[in-house]
């Protein structure tokens, strides 16, 4: 088999593949699952993650740079 062969053979497989994935993206059985994760960012959540670190992490940082361990 011969480079030009072997490289006609991968293009028909991606093109199958990408044919493939998109009749499955596209398919009916997929749409409530699609549309229910369009609305995702509009879904009211009832806790707000907190971005603040905790006290206890912070302290422990400090003190392993006040002991002198490092990383090098």
């Amino acid at each position: 088999m011969d480079t030009g062969t072997f490289r006609g053979l991968i293009t028909l497989v991606l093109l199958i593949a990408f044919l493939g994935i998109t009749w499955w993206a596209y398919s009916k059985r997929r749409k409530p699952d699609f549309d229910e994760a369009a609305n995702l960012p509009f879904a009211d959540d009832d806790e707000q993650p907190s971005r603040d670190k905790p006290a206890s992490s912070q302290d422990e940082a400090d003190s392993r740079h006040d002991r002198g361990d490092k990383n090098t």
